[in-house]
């Protein structure tokens, strides 16, 4: 007897049917490229709505801190608690701020006159301060009595102290004022003191990642480079304007970047100090102070000019702008440990918090909506040199007085660039060399 050979369509009702009733409906999709002749026509369309809805969900702004009865000076995160913040403001107040739910756990009047800096401990148990007084104060991060309220150590400079960094996980902390001085906890004078004779220090940042080096802004233009290891400086390089602030790339150990006068930033290799390796332009006014993301490939600056600015390490120009109504002059800015959130302190009493990522949503995603945007995402990569993509993902609304200041920037610019030209053709060849944008601004290196 032959075998007969009947064939079944065998369907699985998971396939097509929903799970529940408000689920949307499947519909069977096939992949095969020849069935869709339009899908680049289509992923274009795609694009194009993905970039618009990106600057239409564009609300950075989260919320503010107010309390602070003069401008903040300075601020400082907690190495291990991302909701912990400190400030200092200009009248020697000191606030301790959660910000999960934006409220001032503790404050108290720490110095006479201005605080300048303030550094957590690596532990993050105590925190150092120092001010206009002559005095570096330790206070302890958290108050289980009156007792605590009261400093833990106070050590007298003989100068006023400007900045305060510490050690990565040694007791060590290094100040700068009239010169850099290298401290340890338990003892009352500077176990190393640095001189290269300039009048004085403003900024001093340790290294995060190579633990002994450490580096300087000084009050000649400079930028001075020590090992705590060493008895006296390594380098310095001194530049056409100030530097008012540093920041060292958490992920590279020899990369720093410097928040200058003339409203650039500049990214220098400890390794190669004759030229920036990149300038990072956008600011109408002087920067103030800049910090890195802990991914490293970003930073933030904030400047006079009353914005705030996010830039990629390897590009020269910003990624995106920050600004209110009410926002004044920046005087810090800090990229919280999350990678998510920015913080920027001003003159006009206030913390703001904003988003890293300005469209970001914020709370759980859905699987779906995960999957959904980063689809947006990937199809925003794919056509990001495409000129309509280019120009909506890059348009910014920026206040009057910065296109104006951005408009007379320009034709400055373009005025030197017209006369250098002009000179050059009319002298001997030769006699009007081009000098790179990036060796401009470097006036001498010192070892």
């Amino acid at each position: 007897m032959s075998k007969v050979k009947i064939k079944v369509i065998s369907r699985n009702p998971d396939d097509y049917l929903r799970a529940t009733k408000r689920d949307i409906h499947k519909l069977p999709r096939n992949y095969d490229p020849s069935l869709h002749p339009l899908e680049a026509p289509r992923e274009y369309v795609r694009a194009m709505n993905a970039v618009k809805l990106e600057r239409v969900f564009a609300k950075p702004f989260i919320g503010n801190l107010d309390g602070h009865r003069d401008g903040v000076s300075s601020l400082a995160k907690h190495p291990s608690r991302l909701a912990v913040l400190a400030s200092g403001a200009f009248d020697g107040e000191i606030r301790v701020w959660d910000l999960a739910v934006r409220k001032c756990t503790r404050n108290f009047v720490a110095h006479e006159g201005w605080v300048r800096a303030l550094c957590y401990t690596p532990s993050g148990e105590t925190f150092t301060s120092v001010g206009d007084d002559k005095t570096i104060k330790t206070w302890k991060s958290e108050v289980k009595s009156p007792e605590d309220e009261e400093p833990i150590n106070t050590l007298l400079s003989m100068s006023v102290v400007t900045g305060v960094t510490h050690h990565r996980n040694k007791p060590i902390f290094a100040t700068c004022g009239e010169h850099c001085q290298l401290w340890e906890n338990t003892r009352n004078e500077p176990i190393k003191v640095f001189k290269w004779g300039v009048d004085s220090l403003h900024h001093v940042s340790f290294n995060q990642v190579e633990h002994n080096l450490l580096a300087a802004c000084a009050s000649d233009r400079s930028v001075i480079l020590y090992d705590s290891r060493e008895s006296g400086p390594l380098r310095k390089v001194v530049m056409e304007l100030r530097s008012n602030a540093l920041s060292w790339n958490p992920m590279e150990a020899f990369i720093f970047t410097v928040a200058n006068e003339d409203y650039n930033l500049y990214t220098f290799d400890v390794r190669k100090l004759k030229q920036p390796i990149n300038i990072h332009m956008g600011h109408t006014s002087a920067v103030i102070d800049v910090d890195y993301a802990p991914t490293g490939r970003e930073f933030v600056a904030g400047s006079y000019d009353k914005t705030v600015r996010i830039f990629e390490s390897l590009k020269g120009n910003s990624r995106d702008v920050y600004h209110t109504k009410r926002m004044q002059r920046l005087t810090c800015v800090k990229w919280t440990l999350d990678n998510k959130y920015i913080l920027s302190g001003s003159d006009e009493m206030n913390i703001r918090m904003w988003k890293a990522r300005a469209s970001e949503k914020l709370g759980v995603l859905k699987p779906r909506e995960r999957t959904a945007l980063n689809y947006s995402e990937s199809l925003k990569e794919k056509f990001a040199n495409h000129p309509q993509v280019k120009r909506i993902a890059r348009h910014r609304h920026v206040p009057k007085h910065i296109l104006n200041a951005q408009n007379e920037l320009r034709t400055i610019k373009e005025k030197v660039k017209r006369k250098e030209a002009n000179r050059r053709a009319h002298s001997k060849p030769g006699a009007v060399p081009f000098v790179p944008e990036r060796k401009r601004h470097i006036v001498k290196e010192d070892e």
